[in-house]
């Protein structure tokens, strides 16, 4: 493979010294990448700050509201300091790790306090809940200051499990929310969860549960739409 580098391509300065990156990305299921896009839509005054791209990406331009759009982009809302890296699409395998320490380093240049992730527990029980995980004391501790349960024994794998050892060993600040999911069926409603446990972490940020349902399940269809449009672009890239 040509390029397996993942690069940041920022648009405007950023500062969000002392603040918060959210790791936006979709992994198993689509409850992460709603959760985000959900924060961003429900909080005021984000914007388009820079894209990440990569020879290993599907070359293709998502049109939202008649704008074109990368495939991952850095949105950030300066008020709050607060940076989402928000993606269309699954990002493959091969290169969970290479994003991963772009997502790292990126917060580290920046000087952000922490990065926060997510994932969806897979679960037949009806009602979805958020447990945490935190890579260092402070991580854990933020955690329960907001009244979010501390996972003890687990698994976390792609990109969330790799920030989560990095952040260990580096001691910088990860968080990776984990939300059960119904084991078939939608994802909007792990990912509104998320979005309510994401607005306890980050101050200023708002969501509102019952309109977050109903706005999710949109972003939902988006999602898996723009999903099933790249799958031949993804196909020629990996076979």
């Amino acid at each position: 493979m040509a390029n397996d580098t993942v690069f940041v391509r920022e648009t405007i300065p950023i500062d969000v010294k002392g603040g918060y990156l959210i790791d936006g990305f979709p992994y198993t299921g689509l409850a992460n990448a709603i959760a985000t896009e959900s924060l961003v839509n429900n909080t005021a005054q984000f914007e388009l700050a820079g894209v990440l791209d990569s020879e290993l990406f599907p070359p293709i331009s998502i049109v939202r509201e008649e704008v074109p759009n990368f495939p991952a982009r850095i949105l950030v809302n300066k008020n709050l300091k607060l940076a989402v890296f928000s993606s269309y699409l699954t990002p493959h395998e091969s290169i969970h790790r290479e994003v991963a320490k772009t997502m790292l380093k990126w917060a580290s240049d920046h000087k952000c306090s922490f990065i926060i992730s997510s994932s969806a527990i897979k679960s037949d029980e009806d009602t979805p809940f958020v447990i945490g995980v935190g890579s260092t004391d402070e991580a854990k501790k933020k955690l329960r200051d907001a009244d979010i349960p501390v996972l003890k024994n687990g698994t976390i794998p792609g990109i969330p499990g790799i920030l989560l050892n990095e952040g260990l060993i580096s001691n910088i600040n990860v968080i990776v929310l984990l939300c059960k999911a119904r084991e078939s069926g939608p994802d909007f409603r792990a990912g509104a969860e998320i979005c309510m446990a994401m607005s306890k972490l980050v101050p200023g940020a708002s969501c509102d549960l019952k309109s977050l349902l109903t706005e999710a399940e949109g972003i939902e269809e988006h999602l898996k739409q723009t999903e099933q449009d790249a799958g031949p672009l993804r196909d020629a890239i990996y076979g």
